[in-house]
């Protein structure tokens, strides 16, 4: 499970414990320069992230029969990479309003900008639901965001190898990442087993918000529909590995 940038394990921390609690064995890794200060993440660029849940799937898989990839905005890119790398050995993609483009008008000028604005104003906590809120630096470092726009070039490029059964939650209101940004992922992929969940009541951290729990029962349907024996004993205590805040 891959949370988004700028944020860290607790925005997505309830979707996993939900599954954890089913039976499931999860895995929630701290993308490096998140979940400490903005400043830890001005030096680290996309293939840093990327390379930690690499990691972290490789681990999976050799203590899982099968594996499952999810994800929260930039994570969800992260998942579907790791869906057009890895192949058959992910069953399955369940991602949360996935990014997959920097809207921003300023974007095309992040190459030169990056060297003379070192951060711009945070992106978290785009939530509806009174009282919750994400943790998260309330500060984005340009060099990071230059590469954020790099990693979704590069990702956009690579959906067409995407070929898992695909599960897309979209928020039409998010003020972060455009619902367009979904319908993109759902139209460039190769899956042939589409879903797409509409979570009307949320914004950005769905995961978090008033749709969460319909989050968590569409995932685990999602996988228990394709590997039928994750639900054979939901009794069964759970696992979650690793985590941050």
């Amino acid at each position: 499970m891959c949370h988004g940038f700028t944020g860290s394990p607790q925005s997505v921390r309830p979707w996993a414990e939900f599954l954890a609690d089913q039976g499931l064995t999860v895995s929630l890794p701290l993308l490096p320069g998140h979940g400490t200060r903005w400043q830890d993440m001005q030096i680290t660029a996309w293939q840093d992230w990327y390379a930690e849940v690499d990691r972290e799937l490789r681990a999976l898989t050799e203590r899982c029969g099968k594996v499952f990839v999810c994800g929260l905005s930039m994570g969800g890119a992260l998942a579907l990479r790791l869906a057009a790398k890895h192949g058959d050995a992910i069953s399955g993609v369940a991602v949360v309003n996935p990014g997959n483009k920097v809207h921003d008008a300023a974007a095309p000028l992040l190459p030169v900008l990056r060297y003379l604005v070192r951060t711009t104003k945070g992106v978290v906590s785009d939530i509806a639901k009174p009282g919750a809120e994400e943790v998260g630096y309330d500060r984005v470092p340009l060099h990071a965001a230059h590469s954020l726009r790099r990693f979704f070039q590069q990702v956009d490029s690579e959906l067409p190898g995407v070929t898992q059964p695909l599960l897309v939650m979209t928020s039409p209101q998010d003020h972060v990442v455009p619902a367009a940004d979904s319908e993109r992922i759902l139209a460039r992929v190769s899956s042939t087993d589409l879903r797409q969940t509409l979570l009307e009541n949320s914004y950005h951290v769905a995961t978090l918000d008033h749709d969460a729990e319909r989050i968590f029962r569409d995932t685990f349907a999602f996988i228990s529909r394709l590997a039928p024996e994750a639900a054979a004993d939901p009794a069964q205590e759970g696992t979650a590995a690793r985590g941050g805040a």
